[in-house]
């Protein structure tokens, strides 16, 4: 008890509890930003692929056995070129019959090789007028005898036996005249055969359709081929086909001519959309469109990978800021927003970036103030940046 009291009666009245000092409020300085609403084009990127303008299936018209093949994979081919060769000696030879066909129908009418099938007219061929001058005769030896008849020197039988001869005569005639008509027919028929012979002939050579480089060879010499089989596969690479979708949220805002910012490996071009699809792809509600890409000097190859950027609004304002303010950590995107001369941290929601600059979806207004530099951000109280550097080093050398 003693104890005690001698320990109270050292303690003084006036002595108090001291309280901790507040911790110093931070100094923030830095170049400050002003929000606005910046032109900011509205676009959605796509990945497609390079395909070729046009591809060739070639192939061969006629049947029979490949002897000469002129080209090979890769090999670059102007149109008219010749790919392969078939055999053609048996086509030669049906040309050489063809030719004798015909010429056996115009020598049955009297054509010489020089006479046209038009000039012949039918009335003057050698059948019908030998037919002619039968019929004549017999019209004559109707009437001789129809007066010696009325004279009463022959008798009727010998009258009626003349007149069923002229009328044998008159049907001759016609029918010389219809076998006429027929042969003329038959030689336009021998004409058809042998440009067809001449045209097989002519098919022993594939040539190449049109301009491209050879994507597929599916034959050899010495390969025996029948008609409509495919021989070669070309492509014509001097402009090629990107190709890719956008969603079905974007369909209605494509249209031809729109810009497209492609990327091709190291490569950027400016393209545009030149065809559409008229529907959407129903299992993946996407539309398919294609932008054509000049390729003059083969430097991309189809088959390659691109992406392309579809600016949508060219004229678009949005909320952005350098990306230099926009400090990104642990997934959260935020900025030092100033506000009555304290800075404090805003979280944001960012949309499309630009190489300098990115868009702020959520989280800034136009009119608001932000440190320029988002690493040099801490709660605190901001100075401006011209603030004596005397002063500054005082000020913390007295926290």
């Amino acid at each position: 008890m003693l104890s005690v009291l001698v320990a109270l009666a050292g303690c003084s009245p006036s002595d108090k509890p001291v309280a901790p000092a507040s911790a110093p409020e931070s100094r923030v300085s830095g170049e400050l930003y002003a929000v606005q609403a910046v032109k900011l084009p509205t676009a959605t990127t796509v990945q497609g692929t390079l395909y070729p303008d046009e591809v060739a299936v070639v192939s061969a018209r006629v049947p029979g056995r490949i002897v000469e093949v002129n080209c090979d994979l890769g090999d670059e081919l102007q149109q008219g070129d010749n790919i392969l060769r078939i055999e053609d000696s048996e086509y030669q030879l049906r040309v050489i019959q063809a030719e004798a066909q015909l010429a056996q129908a115009r020598a049955s009418v009297g054509l010489r090789a020089q006479d046209s099938v038009a000039s012949l007219d039918p009335l003057k061929a050698p059948p019908v007028r030998e037919a002619r001058a039968i019929w004549d005769e017999a019209k004559q030896s109707v009437s001789r005898l129809n007066t010696l008849f009325k004279q009463g020197t022959v008798v009727a039988n010998d009258y009626e036996l003349a007149q069923s001869a002229e009328r044998v005569a008159d049907a001759q005639y016609s029918s010389a005249i219809n076998g006429v008509r027929e042969k003329i027919a038959l030689i336009d028929v021998q004409t058809a055969q042998l440009d067809l012979a001449k045209q097989q002939l002519a098919d022993t050579q594939v040539d190449a359709p049109m301009h491209g480089q050879v994507q597929r060879r599916m034959v050899a010499v010495g390969t025996y081929i029948q008609a409509g089989q495919p021989v070669v596969e070309i492509a014509r690479t001097e402009v090629l086909r990107y190709r890719a979708s956008v969603p079905e949220r974007y369909a209605q805002q494509i249209a031809v001519g729109l810009p497209v910012k492609l990327r091709v490996d190291d490569t950027q071009l400016d393209v545009e959309i030149t065809r559409i699809s008229p529907t959407l792809d129903y299992a993946s509600r996407s539309l398919v469109f294609e932008a054509e890409v000049p390729n003059p000097e083969s430097q991309l190859r189809s088959g390659l990978f691109a992406t392309g950027q579809l600016i949508l609004d060219d004229a678009a304002m949005a909320i952005a800021i350098p990306k230099s303010a926009l400090v990104r950590f642990a997934g959260v995107d935020k900025v030092w927003k100033v506000i009555d001369g304290k800075v404090a941290e805003a979280v944001v929601e960012i949309g499309r970036e630009q190489p300098d600059q990115i868009e702020i979806v959520q989280g800034l207004s136009a009119g608001d103030t932000i440190l320029l530099d988002g690493s040099k951000g801490r709660p605190g109280k901001y100075i401006e940046a011209s603030t004596d550097v005397a002063s500054e080093s005082k000020l913390n050398h007295e926290l």
